[in-house]
């Protein structure tokens, strides 16, 4: 009983403003539209653009639906509008367009940081004070925005915060362990970084001759792959790999990411041997094997690697580097026993 209410609930939650979106397409197209065009099309674009996405919040405060999906319907609601109005009587639309859509951008960026600020207060107040501000804000993100949309806003908010923000130097705890200092990751990423940054440059010299539009386009494509990188690099020394609980999480920076039950390890093989990357085998790296490593995990059964923008693989075997192996080794064979 209590399932068909909530599908019900579901339903009209989605049915309901479409309805009304559709009937307000319908008024368009009736003869007398042209005749009152001015006195109508404010009222079109304010049951669009406020009335039909302040219904919808009515209909999603007491669900789980992330009240961010609000901004979505705006946004629908503005392109309907840009359609279906004349141009001469756009005038608050594009008012709308100069003020509205930021300020709902701002809300939602405000309340997606107040989200996290919250989450990252609670996790200090039970005395995890490195808290990994990584999970934290995939938690938070959880909740405020739709599902396909968590790992990217996740992977790009982490890049920024991790490039810019996070300069706090990260003590390392007995459990945890690093794994960029000795692998010779940094460097590369370095020197990707000088490429990336030497072609762009080079590139916008020779396309602004032809085409300054398109020299523009490269070089904001170019220095966006820089502010990646630089995200990415930094964030290798903010997320160790660590033992808690009798499990082992390990970590990539923001790159990639999984969790393996210590029971499941067969064997911690110190070796720094070739491993081809198959359907069973899997490398804690970004570039495969053009970075090193030195320890080769065998497992029992499955387990996933999660990487960028929530990619996954299966693996039985992970190859990946940790600056001090033997205590490393010496760790998961005490915890599994």
């Amino acid at each position: 009983m209590l399932r068909a209410t909530s599908s019900k609930h579901t339903f009209l939650i989605f049915f309901l403003p479409l309805f009304l979106i559709t009937c307000l397409v319908f008024l368009t197209a009736v003869a007398g539209f042209r005749e009152n065009a001015d006195l109508l099309s404010i009222g079109l674009t304010f049951d669009l653009l406020i009335l039909i996405p302040f219904l919808y919040f009515l209909l999603i405060r007491k669900t789980k639906i992330p009240k961010t999906t609000i901004l979505p319907i705006m946004i629908l609601g503005l392109i309907i509008c840009k359609f279906i109005i004349p141009a001469e009587n756009q005038y608050f639309l594009d008012l709308f367009k100069t003020w509205g859509i930021p300020v709902a951008e701002v809300f939602v960026l405000g309340f997606v940081v107040h989200k996290v600020y919250l989450a990252l207060k609670i996790y200090r107040s039970n005395n995890q004070e490195n808290a990994d501000f990584y999970n934290v804000l995939k938690k938070s993100c959880k909740e405020i925005f739709p599902a396909p949309l968590v790992i990217p806003m996740v992977t790009e908010m982490a890049v920024f915060y991790y490039g810019f923000f996070n300069w706090r130097k990260r003590d390392l705890k007995d459990h945890e362990f690093h794994y960029h200092k000795e692998s010779g990751s940094i460097a590369l990423f370095s020197a990707i970084i000088f490429l990336i940054l030497v072609e762009t440059v080079v590139l916008h010299i020779l396309l602004a001759m032809w085409n300054e539009t398109l020299a523009l386009i490269l070089t904001v494509l170019g220095l966006y792959s820089i502010m990646q990188l630089f995200g990415f690099t930094r964030s290798l020394s903010k997320r160790p790999v660590y033992i808690v609980d009798k499990k082992l999480f390990l970590n990539y920076g923001i790159m990639k990411e999984t969790v393996i039950d210590l029971k499941n390890i067969v064997t911690v093989e110190i070796s720094s041997r070739d491993i081809e990357l198959d359907s069973d085998t899997a490398k804690l790296s970004l570039l495969g094997n053009l970075e090193s490593h030195n320890i080769i995990l065998h497992l029992k059964k499955e387990e996933t690697l999660t990487s960028l923008y929530g990619k996954r693989k299966n693996f039985k075997i992970i190859a990946l580097h940790i600056d001090d192996k033997l205590k490393f080794k010496e760790q998961i064979d005490a915890h599994k026993n």
